[in-house]
């Protein structure tokens, strides 16, 4: 039986060899091998010192572990080989509720139930200035100049590195990086998909990903999902078997609008399900680093063998949206899907991409995970104790264990009523119906609990209480 110091060298040997670590490159330290594996540290210690005996590790006193030189081998890129209703076309895109919402942020320094966004004090707004100016700098034309369309080598090899967090073994020729993970949903939905194709999703879904399909003249099935577990997979086997789906769309881990998260189990007979189906499958992970305890949940994409699972993601987050870096890791839609994002925009911005690079390989992200993480829990928690204080008693909300967003249900509640009564006031909700292609959830609204909890936010939760106390006395 293989010792487990051995199977965790194994696994950052063939990090190395498919080049996810260069040569010279700084490799997982004790404690990141840890937290990655949940190993003891006398553990992580024997594997380094096991890729130390294989000539692949040096070690360099009070600086950590490096890969070796000369490297061994060229990376190589490895691409893994309800019922429909007519009616539910994906949204009118003349609607402007969702533009609304979003011109609603306003100014960035004040709090938003609405669109979720969280609060400066929770992004890296310092170092992100600083590296942006040093990459500006250090790389003078670079900086101000097209990149390849999959994106900065660097910024490719620190998320690969990365991505074992996520339980994904990913080479870094396998990730198209782009502007925000907005772009990367598309670009994956459009790269499996035909205009009156149909798409699966979850309900409630996102509402910027039934926009992205309305604008790709799409119809979309709504598959029930629990707002602790996700998609109901009996649901959506059901529509695979009677119906032709052209692809289904998601997100993975804290979804937006309920929070919920998908287990590991689940997630595995997805991939199995879908696999059989020769149907791919979207992921939006963009919250899955914002796991209030324990380890990071893993990606649907952890368990993908065959290449069905276009994973996307960002930093907008957890680091800065405004820099709008995202990526896709699309498996067997990899060309496809660099074709498409040098078509859509050629490239994304440089400087912020060796910004974040630098970012992610100092290791000062994790550390400020860290930090953030026990913020946006709190956050989360205050939220909840204003709901249960300023609300109807009958009003019900999620209990997310990761994210920012809280949804709600009221019965009885006319949602698109309150948020004209609310924004009326200078008060911003997102109300069910954008949640759905079929204008469900009428009872319902999301809450952003991005920023801290203030006395200005528990007096706009008052207010709120009172305008859906009045509407329901009429």
């Amino acid at each position: 039986m293989t010792a487990l110091y051995e199977t965790i060298a194994d696994h950052i040997t063939e990090q190395i060899r498919s080049g996810v670590y260069a040569p010279g490159d700084r490799l997982p330290s004790v404690r990141r091998i840890k937290s990655d594996h949940g190993v003891s540290a006398s553990t992580a210690v024997e594997a380094l010192r096991l890729l130390l005996d294989r000539n692949l590790a040096v070690n360099r006193p009070r600086s950590g572990y490096f890969v070796a030189k000369p490297r061994q081998s060229k990376p190589t890129r490895r691409v893994p080989q309800s019922r429909v209703d007519r009616s539910m076309q994906a949204r009118d895109l003349r609607t402007p509720l969702s533009l609304r919402l979003n011109l609603g942020i306003g100014n960035p320094q004040r709090p938003t139930l609405g669109a979720a966004v969280q609060g400066p004090e929770l992004m890296a707004v310092t170092a992100m200035n600083r590296l942006v100016s040093q990459a500006m700098r250090l790389n003078p034309v670079e900086s101000h100049s097209y990149d390849a369309p999959p994106g900065s080598p660097d910024l490719r090899r620190a998320l690969a590195r990365r991505a074992p967090a996520a339980g994904m073994e990913v080479a870094p020729e396998e990730i198209v990086i782009t502007s925000g993970a907005k772009e990367a949903v598309y670009l994956s939905i459009r790269a499996v998909t035909r205009p009156g194709d149909t798409v699966a999703i979850e309900s409630p879904a996102y509402y910027a990903l039934l926009e992205v399909l309305a604008s790709l003249q799409l119809k979309v099935v709504e598959i029930p999902a629990d707002p602790n577990r996700g998609i109901d997979l009996d649901s959506l086997a059901g529509v695979l078997d009677r119906h032709r789906i052209a692809a289904v769309a998601l997100v993975s881990n804290f979804s937006n609008p309920t929070g919920s998260c998908m287990t590991d189990e689940d997630k595995a007979t997805l991939t199995s399900l879908l696999a059989r189906k020769r149907v791919p499958l979207v992921e939006d992970d963009v919250y899955g680093d914002l796991a209030f305890e324990g380890h990071r949940p893993k990606a649907i994409k952890a368990f993908d063998r065959d290449g069905w699972v276009l994973h996307c993601s960002s930093h907008s987050k957890t680091v800065s949206p405004g820099m709008r870096i995202g990526w896709c890791v699309p498996g067997r839609f990899l060309n496809q899907v660099e074709h498409l994002k040098l078509v859509v925009n050629q490239a994304t911005a440089t400087a912020p991409q060796l910004a974040l690079a630098s970012f992610l390989d100092s290791g000062r992200f994790e550390r400020h995970l860290r930090r953030i993480r026990p913020l946006f829990a709190r956050q989360v928690d205050d939220m909840i104790a204003a709901v249960e204080r300023h609300l109807p008693s009958d009003t019900r909300h999620t209990s997310p264990a990761g994210g920012h967003v809280l949804w709600l249900q009221v019965p009885g509640l006319d949602s698109l009523a309150l948020y004209e009564e609310a924004a009326s006031r200078g008060i911003h909700i997102a109300p069910g119906p954008l949640f759905s292609a079929g204008r469900r959830y009428l009872d319902c609204l999301r809450l952003n609990c991005g920023f801290a909890f203030t006395d200005e936010t528990d007096a706009q939760m008052a207010a709120l209480g009172e305008l859906i106390t009045r509407q329901l006395d009429r």
